[in-house]
């Protein structure tokens, strides 16, 4: 079931508090759900068709390293390459990271970015960068503060603007657990709709699916309650409500009105329950998918995308906070012990079974799955075994929803310090990910004050198309 409680993850020397996720009453007696459920958005004009009707962004907040990964440097020294190997891929010619075996058998799906470059070394604002394509003002500004009215808004801030709710549900969610700074409460900036303002701001779930008993937020309401009481209640609120339509030219009062029925859609929406119904999976998917708390979350992305979602993205989770580094991606300490006894293997066992179960459903074509980060890791080791804050070049990939697998784009130099070739913006990938979508990066969108402003100024990358 939902919990309206997470932990935030462990970032540098940040303690680890109990994350809230707030929800608003509906006047049920007793009822919540997030009071900003979407209103649905104003649609855009394309310029030309949609690859992907969906996004699944998988987001490994805390950096991953580019040498262990997706730009292994086996000819480098000890100190740079790291512990590890290299292994062949199924793409002739492309060697990963020796911690990826399954991924490597599907490079082939796969488009590889060696080029990202943020600039930035702070989880906050490189992190600003990825969610919002803008750089953040200033630089390196760890434990920024959270998201500002005049922020730019995030990837799945302006899907919810440009894409109509479908089967009930809001056209962009993230979960199962906030980006948090590190006191584990302050989430970072650029996780919200910034100067588009609230009506749109993306759904965050607190959740985990690996729980016994999970079911959709609300659902423990229904469950309790007799849908006779529950038709009463709603019967008794609607007349309440009456008064109050004359005053709906307010924009809160309508927005705060469009808010509580689509959650009350939500909550009796039968293809809505359906989607959280993560139990409804054969004990053998969830298996692929790890009984863990992040393996869980993706295949319940797979299936919220199935109901209709536009976006979602999944935030990387620690399973154990007493691990080093707090379980996560954030490794200044005991890094090589870090991803080969926990991190890389959940990582390459629930990402090659999402690619491969989407395109077993026939649903790979038309879903974009992006695999990134905020920034990446020190070319060189520190002096307690661990790799610390890299922006100036890192690396992400691709697959699915239009992109062309079996490909390198950009490179780093021989230390994967570097860009060395084609260097890549955060607002170059967010603008191939809209194209994807259907949308051209200077397709406007407006902000409160009704200034029109283009979703991206970064330019497609071409090459990553099929």
């Amino acid at each position: 079931m939902l919990r309206l409680t997470a932990q935030g993850m462990h970032l540098c020397d940040g303690v680890t508090r109990r994350e809230w996720l707030r929800l608003g009453s509906l006047g049920l007696g007793g009822l919540t759900l997030p009071t900003l459920l979407r209103a649905r958005a104003e649609g855009a004009e394309t310029g030309h068709p949609a690859t992907a009707k969906s996004v699944i962004v998988l987001f490994n907040s805390g950096g991953m390293p580019q040498h262990e990964t997706w730009d292994p440097k086996p000819e480098a020294p000890k100190e740079v390459r790291g512990d590890f190997g290299v292994i062949s891929t199924k793409t002739p010619g492309l060697f990963v990271g020796e911690l990826m075996p399954k991924l490597a058998q599907l490079t082939d799906r796969i488009a590889v970015i060696r080029s990202m470059v943020t600039g930035d070394n702070a989880h906050s604002t490189s992190g600003y960068q990825m969610l919002t394509g803008v750089p953040h003002v200033p630089l390196n500004r760890e434990n920024a503060g959270p998201g500002k009215p005049n922020d730019w808004p995030s990837l799945n801030a302006l899907v919810q603007a440009l894409r109509p709710t479908r089967g009930g549900l809001p056209a962009s969610i993230a979960l199962p657990r906030k980006m948090a700074n590190n006191n584990g409460q302050d989430p970072w900036p650029g996780t919200d709709a910034g100067f588009l303002g609230r009506k749109v701001d993306p759904w965050f779930l607190v959740c985990n699916p690996n729980e016994e008993n999970f079911t959709m937020p609300g659902g423990e309401f229904l469950d309790g309650m007799a849908q006779a009481r529950f038709d009463s209640r709603l019967s008794l609120m609607q007349q309440l409500r009456q008064p109050l339509d004359q005053l709906e030219r307010q924009a809160t009062i309508t927005d705060y009105s469009n808010y509580q029925q689509q959650a009350l859609e939500l909550i009796a929406g039968g293809s809505a329950r359906q989607a959280f119904d993560i139990e409804a999976e054969s004990p053998e998917t969830r298996e692929r998918y790890t009984r863990t708390h992040y393996g869980q979350s993706v295949l319940l992305a797979r299936r919220l995308i199935e109901a209709g979602v536009s976006l979602v993205q999944v935030q990387s989770v620690s399973e154990d906070k007493n691990r080093p580094n707090g379980g996560g991606w954030d490794t200044h300490t005991k890094h090589s012990e870090s991803l080969k006894g926990w991190l890389m293997p959940t990582f390459d066992q629930v990402t090659s079974t999402l690619i491969l179960d989407l395109e077993e459903r026939g649903l790979l074509d038309e879903t974009l799955v992006c695999m990134v980060t905020e920034f990446g890791h020190t070319p060189k080791f520190n002096k307690r075994e661990g790799r610390d804050h890299w922006g100036r070049v890192f690396s992400i990939a691709l697959a699915g929803g239009g992109i062309r697998g079996g490909i390198v784009h950009g490179a780093s130099d021989r230390n994967a310090a570097e860009p060395a070739l084609d260097p890549v913006q955060p607002c170059d990938y967010l603008a191939t990910v809209f194209h994807c979508l259907g949308f051209a990066p200077d397709t406007i969108v407006h902000d409160v004050e009704g200034r029109p402003l283009p979703i991206s100024r970064g330019k497609v990358l071409d090459g990553l198309l099929a």
